[in-house]
């Protein structure tokens, strides 16, 4: 009979090898040691299993330790998930399963004791001993108690002797052995404080001494100092002779010691007040305007006069500096031979109500004292009357008085005043600057801002907005004026400038629309006409205030930006047809090149524009090396428009700067001035060209982009009709050409031995076993080793995440059920509970009805 493996006489089926058994222990083995965890039942089906299936128990004993393992951990987690305090147990070997509850118990007891040690004796030094000196205690000794014994036998006690002492050290007077005679009583020993008290006495008498001494000596010192100054006299002095030779053998000091000495006398830094903020100094400009407003219009009124306030007299003031205030001196009249009395009188009394009047309306200036500025208008008028001829008659002071105040009137309402209100319209602004100065124009609009600064009113920010576009407006109609006020508009830009640092994007929007509206007219003229001329004047300040205003090194900016392309579509779109247009083409290269100077861009546009005035400046030739294009043409009418034929003209021209008015100018030209200005536009030109040649010399394509210059300027060179100036100009920009560099090589093939092709063998590998995946190396059999071991780990992760989602879930499923049969219950009973009720009600019901 073949044994049987299995529990019931079940045969194993096969003479191979039979699987041990595993006994109870084993399947409680693979959990932890505290056999409480496993419940009675799940033992009982552990052992079922092992003893009818062992493999499948073997399963089994896997899923239970899982399960335990996750009721542990995950099952832990999940039930602390909403909790955010966490118990630990800090105690010494709480956690540790090695340590039995007696050790535990024994570490902790001698930790305690330790830290009870620890404490107790970490600021008592002499608690449970007493630290001695020769055998006394030191607390003893520190209280200073002691009597001074001098007789004591001090040779057990290792002391030196009062004899002894005194001698080699003085002892102070404190061990010194009292005299005894005989006969006497023996003193008796004196205290500590009686010592002290001796010893301060002591240094007291000595103290008084020294001073005593001083004293002395001071007045010795004097007394000899007295008696050396009256037989000083009587010595002979010495030469002067020596006292310069011992002068000159003084050493003068050197710089160092001179700087020194001087930094030593230079002033310090003095504390100044707090540097005041914009809002502040804008309030004290605008109280200070509205003084002066004040003032202003009561001088104009006539008021200023009345309102003076006498000034003060002291009461040691003798009063000699008084003036006259009317002119005593009498006219000598005679008529008929005798002295005409009447008329004096009448005179006399003609002045006397001239005074009254004079001194009521003028007494309040005439007490400022003779150095006023009345007292210099009379010396003056005084003057005046003595260089008069006789038969005029002199005005009285009340009549000078009285044109002295419309005077002062008529100047107050011709003075500018300080305070204006902000223009609603440019047309207001214009009604404000209009007929006044250049100075008096940039006053009206410095007044303007200050008077309406920002932070002194909500609306004044949206006024100052306002007033930078009725300027910017205002600026375009001077640059319109025949000619073109080109000071105030220089003048106007800084006003400009202020404006847009306080407001740049309402600045930005105003000179954009003012660029969008040139732009607008210039398509529809090309548009309807096929070709537009070159703007006005107004615009090509616009374009050049937008430069100053803004940075035009950015690479993109939303006011520079449209400029650059402004003009760039104004020199290749508008055509040269007169002196006028090329003015204002050389005007837009000179902003162009602004524009670029720091950022230095290349320009095409403006190396077109330039190539095509130095053609029109040359006589009309085949093109050696340049093709021109649009706006210029090869032939026609304009194809030599700054050419000059006339020798003489060319002889007498001056190099001098390229004026605006030109560009401007609606008056005809003499064929002299016209030649001139020819030759002042092709000089421009060639200072722009010789701009452009050391702004882009660093370009690698540089000599190829001034190739076409180069030929027209050798061309220019050849032409000795041009002044010498221009001739300089010229050969000074080919050199500079021919100075730059060239930053680049030519593309030529690579000169290199061809690399051959690489030559593939067969690989060969050894197959050792058929049916399994062999390597040809041992690097390729460990990645696949790895390999294959990160694909069976990541899919033994996936299943154990598959688990815990599925304990999980489980979990989760319980308490759902528990919490139903808990409801059921609960449900059950309320039910049961009022059935009760119910019943209990009827029986008590029937019982009152058989009554």
């Amino acid at each position: 009979m073949p044994s049987s493996g299995r529990p019931g006489g079940r045969p194993t089926g096969g003479t191979g090898p039979q699987r041990p058994r595993a006994g109870p222990g084993v399947v409680f083995a693979a959990f932890t040691s505290d056999d409480n965890v496993i419940s009675p039942c799940v033992r009982v089906v552990v052992v079922s299993l092992w003893r009818r299936f062992p493999l499948e128990a073997e399963f089994a004993k896997s899923v239970f330790r899982s399960v335990f393992q996750r009721t542990r951990t995950l099952l832990k987690e999940y039930k602390e998930r909403d909790k955010s305090n966490v118990f630990i147990d800090k105690r010494l070997g709480e956690y540790d399963s090695r340590i039995s509850a007696e050790e535990k118990m024994m570490q902790r007891f001698a930790l305690e004791q330790q830290r009870q040690h620890e404490k107790r004796n970490i600021y008592n030094l002499n608690e449970d001993e007493e630290l001695t000196h020769y055998g006394q205690s030191l607390a003893d000794i520190e209280k200073h108690n002691d009597i001074v014994d001098s007789d004591s036998d001090t040779e057990g006690r290792g002391t030196l002797s009062a004899e002894l002492t005194e001698a080699h050290f003085g002892g102070g007077g404190l061990l010194q052995k009292t005299s005894q005679q005989p006969g006497q009583d023996e003193e008796r020993p004196r205290s500590r404080k009686e010592l002290i008290e001796e010893l301060i006495a002591k240094s007291k008498q000595e103290k008084r001494e020294r001073q005593a001494q001083r004293e002395d000596a001071l007045e010795l010192t004097e007394k000899l100092d007295r008696d050396w100054r009256e037989i000083q006299s009587l010595l002979t002095r010495k030469a002067p002779k020596s006292q310069n030779r011992d002068q000159k053998e003084k050493p003068q000091p050197d710089a160092y010691d001179r700087v020194v000495r001087e930094l030593g006398f230079e002033m310090k830094a003095q504390p100044s007040n707090r540097l005041k903020t914009e809002e502040e100094l804008a309030k004290e400009e605008q109280e200070r305007l509205q003084r002066l407003e004040a003032e202003r219009v009561r001088r104009m009124l006539g008021k200023g006069e009345g309102t003076r306030k006498p000034t003060h007299v002291s009461a040691d003031d003798l009063h000699d500096g008084f003036v006259l205030d009317r002119d005593d001196r009498r006219l000598l009249a005679y008529k008929d031979g005798k002295m005409n009395v009447q008329e004096e009188q009448s005179g006399e009394a003609s002045d006397s109500g001239n005074t009254d009047e004079d001194s009521s309306e003028g007494g309040a200036e005439d007490s400022g004292g003779s150095d006023s500025l009345w007292d210099l208008e009379r010396d003056v008028q005084s003057g005046e009357e003595s260089e008069r001829p006789e038969q005029e008659p002199r005005p009285t002071p009340g009549e000078r008085a009285t044109g002295r105040g419309q005077e002062a009137r008529e100047a107050a309402r011709t003075e500018l005043p300080y305070m204006f209100a902000a223009p609603e319209s440019s047309e207001e602004l214009k009604s404000l600057l209009s007929g006044k100065s250049m100075e008096e124009q940039l006053l009206v609009v410095e007044r303007i801002q200050k008077c309406h600064h920002p932070s002194l009113a909500v609306g004044n920010k949206a006024k100052l907005e306002k007033l930078f576009g009725f300027l910017l407006e205002y600026v375009g109609d001077l640059a319109m004026d025949d000619p073109p006020d080109l000071r105030v508009i220089d003048k106007l830009v800084v006003q400009l400038y202020d404006l847009c640092q306080m407001f740049p994007g309402s600045a930005g929007e105003s000179v954009k629309f003012v660029l969008r509206d040139a732009m607008h007219e210039m398509e529809g003229t090309i548009e309807a006409k096929g070709r537009a001329a070159f703007p006005g004047l107004d615009v090509l300040i616009y374009l050049k205030i937008a430069g100053m205003l803004f940075p035009t090194s950015d690479f993109w900016h939303p006011v520079v930006t449209p400029a650059l392309v402004c003009m760039s579509q104004l020199l290749t779109k508008c055509p040269v047809l007169s002196l006028s247009d090329v003015v204002k083409g050389l005007f837009v290269c000179c902003v162009f090149l602004d524009y670029v100077s720091l950022s230095q861009r290349f320009i095409p546009e403006l190396i077109n524009f330039l190539l095509g005035i130095l053609y029109i400046a040359a006589p009309n030739k085949p093109s050696q090396g340049y093709t021109l294009v649009h706006p210029f043409r090869p032939l026609g009418r304009n194809s030599e428009l700054l050419l000059v034929s006339d020798e003489g003209d060319a002889a007498t021209w001056q190099k001098r700067s390229l004026s605006l008015h030109w560009a401007s100018a609606r008056r005809a030209q003499t064929e002299t001035e016209a030649n001139h200005t020819r030759l002042s536009c092709l000089a421009v030109c060639l200072a722009l060209v010789k701009r452009c040649v050391l702004m882009y010399g660093a370009l690698p394509a540089f000599h190829d982009i001034m190739r076409p210059l180069r030929a027209l300027l050798m061309q220019h060179l050849a032409d000795h009709s041009h002044p010498h100036d221009l001739q300089e100009l010229c050969r000074s920009t080919l050199t500079d050409m021919e100075a730059q560099e060239k930053h680049y090589q030519p593309l030529i093939c690579e000169k290199s031995k061809p690399v051959p092709l690489k030559l593939f063998t067969p690989r060969l590998v050894k197959v050792l076993e058929f049916g399994r995946k062999q390597g040809s190396s041992k690097e390729e059999q460990a990645r696949r080793q790895l390999v294959h071991k990160h694909r069976r780990e990541f899919k033994g992760a996936v299943r154990e995440i598959r688990k815990d989602s599925q304990f999980l879930a489980r979990v989760q499923l319980s308490e759902i059920m528990e919490r139903d049969r808990e409801r059921k219950r609960r449900v059950k009973q309320l039910f049961s509970s009022l059935a009760e009720q119910e019943g209990e009600w009827k029986a008590l019901k029937r019982k009152k009805l058989k009554k």
